[in-house]
């Protein structure tokens, strides 16, 4: 759409998260809530935010030692991240509500010209995943360990020691709490052809929502998952969380990038080299219609694991 002098219109886009707690630190919870909230920005290519609102819900059922320090830090957290942003919280809203709850609306004007479409696969296009996937069953598991329940001590303690376990939580935490503004910049300095956000439905949930808009009729073919070390088996024998099956939901995940072929080395070089950040071709754009191929191939449904024992992050600059 173009303005009356054939100028671009100017638009708002703009996106609204919130979260339960979900991990132990209050300041940790903090930043992944306003990572998550920023990621729905990232994923259209996008690397700046205007500003930000901050929806907080203050727990009643806390006593009040424990309600001003859980507060407090969940707010310090959200703040943190929004700055290493380069945005800021400008307001918001504030209720008491029986747990707390933290997130946000991250806003942005822009042109059309400055963000990326999401309908431009093209047979030959990689998908190209930017953080490992398993946070959903890592999380369960520090959980099961911390309480010394059934499932820890009769299930989960067979496969995993508490070390192990810790490990993969804390891969988890630092995949959460990672913002992806600096793949969104690369996604545009490559042209991409749209991308998604990896959250609540999963990668195939989330894959699929991608390819039923293409404008071309193609397929995503899905050959390989990364997966934090080790959550691949706490799914199939301790409780299934449809991890490899693409549905387990993540939080605050990687963008799922639909990348020509003729920039996908440079994009991961640069992605690696310039911000330490790690990533994996997990499938392919073929020709179809407008489905998600689970598997190596139409005749086999199998998938790659790609085990990530340590961090996907080294030196960030």
């Amino acid at each position: 759409m173009k303005g009356p002098h054939g100028t671009d219109f100017v638009q708002l886009i703009s996106t609204t998260d919130f979260f339960y707690p979900l991990v132990e630190d209050p300041y940790i919870q903090g930043r992944i809530a306003c990572a998550n909230t920023l990621s729905d920005v990232y994923a259209m290519g996008i690397d700046r935010v205007d500003h930000m609102l901050m929806v907080l819900a203050i727990a009643l059922k806390m006593n009040e030692k424990e309600r001003e320090i859980v507060t407090r830090e969940m707010i310090r957290g959200f703040n943190d991240c929004a700055t290493e942003a380069g945005t800021k919280i400008t307001g918001g809203q504030s209720i008491m509500n029986p747990w707390p709850i933290i997130g946000g609306v991250a806003n942005v004007v822009c042109h059309e010209s400055e963000y990326i479409k999401v309908n431009q696969a093209m047979p030959g296009d990689k998908l190209l995943l930017t953080k490992p996937l398993g946070t959903q069953v890592a999380v369960n598991l520090n959980e099961w360990m911390l309480q010394k329940n059934e499932r820890w001590t009769d299930e989960a303690s067979k496969y995993f020691t508490e070390e192990r376990a810790k490990e993969a939580y804390y891969m988890s935490v630092e995949s959460m709490a990672h913002i992806n503004m600096n793949a969104a910049a690369l996604m545009k300095k490559y042209s991409c052809h749209g991308a998604t956000d990896i959250t609540g439905f999963g990668i195939k949930g989330h894959a699929e929502n991608l390819v039923h808009v293409q404008r071309e009729d193609v397929d995503f073919r899905i050959h390989s998952l990364p997966i934090i070390d080790g959550m691949e088996v706490i799914n199939e024998h301790v409780l299934n969380f449809k991890l490899t099956d693409g549905y387990s939901a993540e939080t605050s995940g990687g963008l799922l990038a639909i990348v020509p072929p003729d920039a996908l080395q440079d994009m991961q070089r640069d992605l690696l080299h310039d911000f330490g950040q790690e990533s994996w071709v997990v499938g392919d754009v073929v020709k179809g219609s407008r489905q998600v191929q689970w598997g190596k191939n139409k005749a086999s449904q199998s998938i790659d694991i790609i085990n990530v024992e340590t961090s996907f992050l080294s030196a960030e600059k």
